[in-house]
């Protein structure tokens, strides 16, 4: 019933800047928060930012501070993720989660119910 489509990744060079946008359709129901996550290969799937739907509350991992913004448009049903400053190792695939259903550790993958197919993002340098 839910979906989340994520998109927005692409080939950029260090210092440059992407938006990804994750538009979900269906009701998400217990929606505290949704977040984006990374993935490379070899390594297991890392958070990136959350949001707190009803308060827009943010939280960052610290790799990201200061660099990226989570933002969501509550009309369109869709979460941003505003990178810039991008570096070679912000390369992954990244991807959009929702329907969380915890009031702490958003960091945590298994709390989330909902994710996208994920959107490849290269920074070259």
């Amino acid at each position: 019933q839910v979906q989340l489509v994520d998109s927005g990744g692409g080939l950029v060079q260090a210092g440059g800047s992407l938006r990804l946008s994750c538009a979900a359709s269906g009701r998400i129901f217990s929606n505290v928060a949704m977040g984006w996550f990374r993935q490379t290969p070899g390594k297991e799937r890392e958070f990136v930012a959350a949001i707190r739907w009803s308060s827009g509350i943010t939280y960052y991992a610290d790799a990201v501070k200061g660099r990226f913004t989570i933002s969501r448009d509550n009309a369109k049903n869709t979460v941003y993720l505003q990178m810039g400053s991008l570096k070679p190792e912000d390369t992954a695939v990244y991807y959009c989660a929702g329907g969380y259903t915890g009031t702490l550790n958003y960091a945590i993958p298994s709390r989330y119910s909902y994710w996208g197919q994920g959107t490849q993002v290269t920074v070259s340098s």
